[in-house]
């Protein structure tokens, strides 16, 4: 029988007739205001903040909220299985944890904090390059766990063909490609802060203890950590890199690779001609580019141009249960959630990310259930409406 992620309300109320109630609230939407009253301005500005006057990010709120759900009724929803097949993968929901950089400004115990979560809770955990932890101690906290790895794509092709070997070492399964970061953008929370924490040498780690960017350095990191910073911000991104170049990624990876970062069908096209294997549908959760598109407004048509030939999967403003249920009825196969698991962590280290995790999959079973359906596979665009108003 497969598990009922909905059953985690009936843990809540049990526990609540022992007078415990929830450390941390349930409605994941307040966590980012909690996190901002007990963590630094720095901190959650890097994490909470967004491209110019955060227009993007809004637009990803606004482009799932003004989808509704239409609920249909007397259908069998009694056993549900929400366990879905991904990139040749089985995961017990469609759903994995988003990569995000520099944990360590968010909890001491950083990313394997939140790994140990996504392998308690069996839902991948994909590690950003950014990561404050090596790639290999992640890997050794998670054990046999569902594990991908995201690549940022340096100018250093020898650090890029190391990453690669390290992370097919480390046992991650599937190489996500971000592509929307070839710079920085103007980020007024960060610059109001003068707050970088890669400056700090702070979400360096795997460049850090790689060889090759070591080969690169006159004296080690530990001795010169001014000297490593600054090869790292030489090398960490290249905007002059095109389709072409995705060659050498799938010469030097055998497993699946997905691009993140597709909003326009065309390019998830030239993505499926390239010989990738998915694509992430984001704007980098409004983080990159000013006045973007909503990720949800961009899915329908990526879905529909190449949802035969990858993998199509959604992040950017995924909050609740049901933005997952819309996710899916646009074309997603399954999202990637990211800011409310980072506040999750903030706020409770692994507890913190495990409650955020079963909240949103408690959920999103129950939406389902309500919505007529026993298994993601049977959602699609029938079952929202545009809000007009």
């Amino acid at each position: 029988m497969a598990k009922h992620w909905a059953d985690f309300q009936y843990e809540i109320y049990l526990h609540g007739m022992t007078g415990r109630v929830p450390r941390l609230p349930t409605d994941l939407t307040r966590l980012e205001e909690l996190t901002e009253r007990r963590l630094g301005p720095g901190p959650v500005g890097y994490v909470a903040g967004s491209a110019g006057d955060g227009g993007t990010a809004r637009a990803n709120r606004a482009a799932l909220e003004r989808r509704r759900i239409v609920p249909r009724m007397l259908r069998d929803v009694h056993e549900r299985d929400l366990s879905v097949e991904v990139l040749g993968r089985a995961l017990p929901a469609p759903l994995a944890l988003a990569p995000v950089g520099v944990l360590s400004i968010m909890h001491p115990e950083a990313e394997p904090a939140a790994a140990r979560a996504a392998a308690a809770q069996g839902v991948p955990y994909i590690l950003s390059s950014a990561s404050s932890t090596p790639m290999e101690r992640v890997a050794e906290v998670m054990g046999n766990a569902e594990r991908w790895f995201q690549l940022y794509w340096s100018k250093d092709r020898e650090v890029t063909r190391s990453f690669l070997d390290r992370a097919k070492a480390s046992g991650f399964t599937v190489l996500v490609v971000t592509l929307d970061t070839p710079l920085l953008a103007w980020r007024p929370r960060d610059l109001d802060q003068a707050y970088l924490p890669f400056l700090h040498g702070v979400g360096t780690a795997n460049y850090f203890t790689d060889p090759a960017f070591r080969a690169g350095l006159a004296t080690p990191p530990e001795e010169d950590p001014n000297a490593a910073v600054l090869h790292f911000i030489g090398l960490f991104a290249d905007p002059g890199k095109t389709w072409p170049d995705l060659a050498f990624l799938r010469e030097h990876w055998d497993g699946p690779i997905v691009l993140k970062g597709v909003l326009h069908p065309d390019d998830a096209r030239l993505a499926a001609d390239a010989g990738m294997d998915g694509v992430v549908v984001s704007n980098h959760g409004g983080r990159q580019v000013a006045g973007s598109i909503g990720a949800a407004d961009a899915l329908p048509r990526v879905a529909r141009a190449v949802g035969d030939r990858l993998t199509v999967l959604f992040d950017s403003g995924i909050r609740t249960g049901d933005d997952v249920f819309k996710a899916l009825a646009l074309g997603a196969e399954a999202v990637l959630l990211g800011r409310p698991y980072v506040y999750g962590l903030g706020l409770d280290g692994q507890p913190g990310v495990e409650h955020v995790i079963r909240c949103l999959l408690a959920e999103f079973d129950l939406t389902l259930a309500l919505s007529g359906h026993a298994a993601p596979a049977t959602v699609g665009p029938g079952d929202l409406a545009e809000d007009e108003g």
